[in-house]
């Protein structure tokens, strides 16, 4: 994949996921996988078909790149929202949700001066762009995952109507097993019933 075809392309996922995260919408488990997954093995396979021999330099910033933008991905995904609507769980990231974002961007910036200081061509190239990004959405995705299947409120179904986890499927009756706490509104409400 050419530099301008990479940027254009990366331009384009993140216009779309920041436009999605800032309405609500129902989580649903492919939706939460499906892009991380995709993005992280483009970018792979893009970075690895760049024709660079990477050098050491190289393989230290783009580690350290993937390592900033996985952490970012968690903060997002601390930051997202999760309520319980019509039965089962929506996500929203707040406005000030944006604010991870352009950290992400200042990182990838901060890397490419440092690459061109270092003299590494593969790290300051548009390569890295899809896998940093693809990583990132791995951060975010394993928090809300995490977080969702840690409550109460199911995962909104498919568009063909089954779920995420099946429940029939060993992984469904395992977390049917442990105990749940309840989200954002009904937390809220137990808290006030307490007292």
């Amino acid at each position: 994949m050419n530099g301008v075809l990479e940027v254009l392309l990366a331009l384009i996922v993140v216009g779309y996921v920041i436009k999605r995260q800032l309405r609500s919408s129902p989580l649903r488990g492919k939706r939460l996988v499906v892009l991380p997954v995709v993005l992280t093995v483009v970018g792979a396979f893009s970075l690895a078909r760049n024709g660079v021999h990477p050098s050491v330099a190289d393989l230290v910033l783009l580690a350290v790149g993937a390592l900033v933008s996985l952490g970012l991905g968690i903060g997002q995904g601390w930051a997202t929202a999760l309520e319980e609507r019509e039965g089962v769980l929506w996500t929203r990231m707040p406005s000030r949700g944006l604010w991870w974002w352009a950290a992400l961007i200042v990182s990838r910036i901060a890397v490419v001066v440092i690459a061109h200081g270092l003299d590494a061509r593969l790290a300051a190239s548009t390569a890295p762009l899809l896998l940093m990004l693809g990583v990132n959405r791995v951060g975010q995705a394993l928090v809300i995952a995490a977080r969702a299947l840690a409550g109460p409120v199911p995962f909104a179904p498919e568009k063909d109507g089954s779920t995420f986890p099946a429940p029939d499927s060993a992984f469904g009756t395992l977390l049917g097993r442990q105990a749940a706490r309840p989200y954002g509104r009904a937390r809220r409400r137990q808290r006030e019933y307490r007292r």
